[in-house]
């Protein structure tokens, strides 16, 4: 244990002192900005703060609070305490050397503020939106006041502009407001109340108390560039900041995720939609800073935007997020403590001013929100863990205060004070919610819920984002158009229809006036959805610009995560697929869904509704094929009848045959379980000592039904094979069959 502390010590120290001797030698050569400097601060920066939020997090701490302690034992707090000679040498105070490290700090803010947008859930806020909004109000307005009044009384020799007093007031009601929701959000996560009701409320809350204070801090901005109350440049501050966030809301959304899934699509170089989502975030920055505002509403607003996204798939969230987190982040936060110099706090007038700060931030943020909570309909308890956890301040707080710095509202010593008071009520934060929320009582509606969200969780339909639809001319891919839009229409996912046939003879079928296959699509998603909105079905095509394998490989690697394939001919002779489907299959390595029209369906391939049979066999590929056929029943009228065929080709089945029962009887129980989770109907079916495909088949010529719809494994051979009794169902079913199959391909032959 002891030599785990000392390594990092050891390497700090090694590090500092190497970087002091060539500071000293570069100073000698030139009065000028150093880049050996900067690189040198950098990874001092980085080194420390995340040696530090290392340490930090294992303590049940925020990371973040260890990034702003590195900064302040490298700063003058302690480090130029100490050996202010060697301070000096590594952050010297020269205005072009400070230049450089403040524009990456500036840099990571407009990050920092789109990595915060992307995390805001807007679907939870309108959720909660009533008590949410509620609470936020009665959480704002009190420590608001306490800070106003508090920037009221403050002595002239903290105000950098006595004259402005008014501004520094209002800003200091706005730092005392404010809530971090990044910790915030940290600290529900781990302790697993991210879905609880008490805990979507607290986020919630924390998402509104942060858009609401960066929309003021905007306009404060305007305020202090002003220099005096100008009524015309406020009005036009807040006015252009309405309609930024107007606009951004509606046009916006949609014009963000066009771009995205263009740069996504289209874009081949490395890391395209990255660039896309920085350049988005740098325009949205440089509108809200014409209009004269902080360039940090337009970075949150980006990150709002981008999040939302459908296609913001989790790869380039991990990017985005491993390189702020990694690099911006150390370096700001480090900056932000390097700039607090806590060794102003020995004067006894400044310590108990912030002592008092800390107090009053700590009451009016706890009060109002305790307050807020208990108006919004909360219980004692769930007010006190939202109280506790709306009064941590940690980043929000560092990066207004940092604002507030730059422009001139917040003299060092202020800008000191509030620092010390995010880092105390950040620290004191996770204790006293973990305290709050330990052994909260969950009601019946409650449990259900989270019962349901944990099963979609682990679900397939429901973490579908981008499904593709390939196919030709033929009924059969009208029939998979059909499928295509009822699956994607009731989640409002993104469709790609890939046209893999004679784009031309499509053309013509059109002019004939039979609906396109993209008409087919939105057709069956408005229904799906029912929003009767053809519109906001968000519909692309694509033709066949290649040979067939090459255009599939292409398109997987857009990100696609289910390949629906319509086409005229499914099945060749010798238990084989079609040559094209088997081109398909070998290019494209996610889950595959298969569609053959038969029966009624060759001549209305968009039926009113859908008569299913979904065979399962308490498989996972089961369970995905028994998730499929329920999706489709919910999205269209019809009927889903579940069939489990206990077989007695394995001998043992019959020495176990009261298990087996019981265990049929399970599997059965499970399907029932899932089609009541999504409110829809079936009938459930036991055939016993029979071969599946036998049962499946018989079941099919003596029901009502005209699609089955199967969950199957790849089987690794020379050829595309989902095992004998798909092939068996495939090839002599009289109706309609959907295959749905897993990613990879597996030894072992076998069947759902």
């Amino acid at each position: 244990m002891q030599w785990s502390l000392l390594r990092p010590v050891g390497l700090v120290s090694a590090a500092l002192a190497l970087t002091i001797i060539a500071a000293n030698a570069e100073g000698g050569k030139s009065a000028g900005p150093s880049e050996f400097l900067l690189v040198a601060q950098i990874v001092l920066l980085i080194l420390v703060g995340r040696g530090l939020g290392e340490i930090m997090q294992r303590i049940g701490q925020p990371s973040v609070i260890g990034e702003l302690l590195a900064g302040i034992l490298l700063g003058p707090s302690l480090f130029g305490w100490i050996w202010p000679e060697a301070q000096h040498a590594i952050f010297p105070a020269t205005p072009e050397q400070k230049a450089m490290i403040d524009g990456i700090a500036q840099f990571g803010i407009l990050l920092l503020l789109l990595l915060t947008g992307i995390e805001t859930d807007l679907k939870l806020v309108r959720k909660v939106g009533k008590a949410a909004i509620a609470i936020s109000i009665a959480g704002i307005v009190v420590p608001f006041a306490c800070g106003f009044a508090l920037g009221e009384f403050l002595p002239d020799a903290l105000l950098p502009k006595p004259e402005q007093r008014l501004v520094a007031a209002l800003f200091m009601g706005t730092a005392l407001s404010i809530s971090s929701v990044k910790i915030v959000a940290v600290v529900v996560r781990e302790m697993n109340f991210m879905r609880r009701n008490v805990g979507q409320i607290i986020v919630a809350t924390a998402v509104i108390d942060d858009t609401i204070g960066w929309i003021i801090i905007a306009v404060i901005f305007s305020l202090a560039s002003q220099g005096t109350l100008d009524i015309a440049s406020v009005a036009k501050a807040v006015l252009g900041t309405l309609a930024f966030l107007a606009i951004s809301f509606t046009i916006g959304r949609r014009l963000v995720f066009q771009l995205i899934r263009w740069a996504n699509d289209n874009l081949v170089s490395a890391a395209a939609v990255v660039t896309v989502i920085l350049l988005l975030m740098g325009a949205m920055a440089l509108i809200t800073h014409a209009i004269g505002v902080h360039t940090v509403l337009g970075a949150f607003v980006a990150g709002i935007l981008v999040g939302e996204s459908p296609i913001l798939t989790r790869q380039i969230d991990e990017r985005l997020r491993g390189l702020i987190a990694s690099f911006f982040m150390p370096v700001f936060f480090g900056l932000a403590g390097l700039s607090a110099d806590l060794s102003v706090l020995r004067d006894p007038s400044l310590l108990m001013l912030t002592g008092l700060l800390v107090v009053i931030a700590s009451v009016g943020k706890f009060g109002g929100a305790f307050v807020g909570g208990t108006l919004g309909g909360l219980s004692t308890r769930e007010s006190l863990a939202l109280a506790s956890a709306m009064n941590a301040r940690g980043s929000t707080e560092v990066i207004i205060a940092t604002i507030g710095l730059s422009i001139g509202v917040l003299s060092q010593n202020l800008f000191t004070m509030i620092v010390t008071m995010a880092i105390v009520t950040t620290m004191a934060m996770p204790p006293m919610l973990r305290a709050a929320l330990a052994k909260l009582p969950m009601n019946r509606e409650e449990k259900e819920r989270l019962e349901r969200e944990e099963f979609e969780k682990r679900g397939f339909v429901a973490n579908l984002e981008r499904p593709l639809l390939a196919v030709d001319e033929s009924v059969n891919a009208t029939f998979a158009s059909h499928i295509m839009g009822l699956m994607a229409g009731m989640r409002g996912l993104p469709i790609t229809v890939l046209h893999i046939g004679t784009h031309a003879r499509e053309q013509e079928k059109v002019r004939d006036g039979e609906e396109s296959h993209e008409a087919v699509v939105r057709k069956a998603a408005v229904s799906a959805n029912g929003d009767g909105d053809a519109g906001s079905v968000d519909v692309v095509t694509r033709a066949r610009r290649a040979e067939l394998g090459e255009t599939i490989a292409d398109e997987a690697r857009k990100g696609f995560d289910l390949l629906i394939v319509g086409v005229d001919k499914v099945t060749a002779a010798n238990d084989r697929f079609d040559r094209k489907i088997e081109d398909i299959a070998a290019r494209f390595d996610g889950p595959l869904a298969i569609v053959a029209a038969r029966g009624k369906h060759l001549k209305q391939p968009m039926p009113d509704a859908l008569n299913i049979l979904v065979p399962v066999s308490g498989s996972g590929v089961a369970k995905r094929g028994a998730e499929v056929a329920v999706a489709l029943t919910q999205a269209g009228s019809g009927s889903l009848r579940v069939i489990y065929v206990a077989t007695t080709r394995d001998k043992g089945a019959q020495r176990g045959a009261s298990r087996g029962l019981s265990q049929e009887a399970g599997i059965l129980k499970d399907a029932g379980d899932l089609a009541a989770r999504y409110e829809v109907d079936i009938t459930t079916t036991l055939r016993v000592n029979r071969a599946p495909e036998a049962a499946i088949l018989r079941e099919i010529d003596t029901t009502d039904v005209d699609l089955v719809v199967m969950g199957v494994d790849r089987i690794q051979a020379d050829h595309l094979s989902f095992g004998g009794v798909a092939d068996a169902v495939l090839r002599q079913s009289k109706v309609s069959v959907l295959l749905v199959s897993s990613g990879e391909a597996r030894q072992a032959p076998g069947e759902a």
